[in-house]
């Protein structure tokens, strides 16, 4: 703690209890040195206003300074929070152009593809090793959906015990702030709980990749742990609203993953009981959006008995490269 901030404390505390605000704070401090001290008379005719009007160019300066820097900060991460959903727009852009493209194989290409599945038709052929009991082993498979069979189903149902029932924002609603979630950010809501309309200079702030600590200065922390998953921290910002509520947008590092907790010393929610809007899938950059409509696709194919994206591709290519080449002989070519 600095020197000028030592009293902070104090004069907070002080000013709390002014109901007219700086007017009467300022009216309390020159009472007391008009009452208890020499401060207008001891120094000649004028000193003690040309002392005050000193103080006040020199911490006017810095308060001016510092208005500045914030606003110059605020705009700076305006920008990028645009920048961020143009590079957004522009990656959903590229996917749909992506998908839209035809690709043309080699003969080559082709080919290798054709081993492939063949090797893939062999493999699936190949009967399943006997295990002690005489019957085929059969592993534990968890689909797409999450469904489990009923053994992992009893050890899932022991894990969640304990586990708060996530909030409609996919998060918690906590003694202290109310928190939210996407698959990219986490959204904290922090009330300041101060009789004083709260401006930046009055909190305490601190957001590194693996931490967080906020609260007002002067009190302890109303947040101060670990992140259970990284941030990015030139993503991440905050502002004040109405001067009585934190808010703290922090971007996930891992965009496939939801969070349990904002930190790790508070009580964890069932992840499993996370229920994402679909209308937030447009929200998802090209890549992230592009994985989880090729894995709704292909659960849906899967539980019609339809070939899955993939396999309908390779079917694809084999059936093109058959026109491409009429002289050649396919009869014998499996490629269901």
């Amino acid at each position: 703690m600095s020197k000028e901030e030592q009293f902070d404390g104090m004069l907070l505390a002080m000013a709390q209890q002014h109901e007219g605000g700086v007017q009467d704070l300022l009216d309390t401090i020159f009472s007391f040195l008009a009452r208890k001290t020499d401060f207008y008379t001891g120094g000649g005719e004028g000193a003690a206003e040309k002392l005050v009007m000193s103080k006040f160019k020199k911490h006017e300066t810095t308060a001016i300074s510092k208005l500045f820097a914030e606003k110059a900060e605020r705009a700076e991460q305006e920008k990028r929070r645009k920048e961020k959903l143009e590079k957004k727009k522009e990656e959903e852009k590229q996917q749909l152009s992506s998908e839209s493209k035809i690709v043309e194989l080699t003969d080559e290409q082709a080919d290798q593809l054709q081993a492939e599945l063949d090797n893939k038709k062999v493999s699936t052929e190949t009967p399943a090793v006997a295990g002690p009991s005489g019957d085929n082993a059969q592993p534990k498979i968890k689909d797409v959906s999450g469904t489990l069979n009923k053994e992992d189903d009893d050890e899932e149902d022991e894990k969640e015990k304990g586990k708060l029932k996530p909030n409609s924002g996919n998060g918690a609603d906590l003694p202290n702030y109310r928190w939210t979630q996407t698959l990219q950010e986490v959204e904290l809501k922090v009330p300041l709980k101060v009789n004083f309309l709260a401006r930046p200079k009055d909190l305490s702030i601190s957001i590194t990749k693996k931490h967080l600590t906020c609260g007002v200065k002067g009190r302890p922390p109303i947040i101060d742990g670990d992140f259970p998953h990284e941030v990015k921290l030139e993503e991440s910002t905050w502002v004040i609203e109405d001067g009585a509520v934190l808010v703290i947008n922090l971007e996930k590092v891992n965009k496939m993953q939801w969070w349990a907790h904002v930190v790790t010393t508070d009580p964890e929610i069932s992840t499993k009981k996370v229920n994402p809007e679909p209308s937030k899938l447009s929200d998802l950059d090209g890549e992230t959006r592009g994985l989880v409509e090729k894995m709704m696709y292909d659960q849906r194919q899967k539980e019609l008995g339809l070939p899955t994206s993939d396999e309908q591709k390779k079917q694809d290519v084999i059936k093109k490269f058959m026109q491409q080449h009429p002289e050649m002989d396919f009869s014998k070519c499996k490629y269901n």
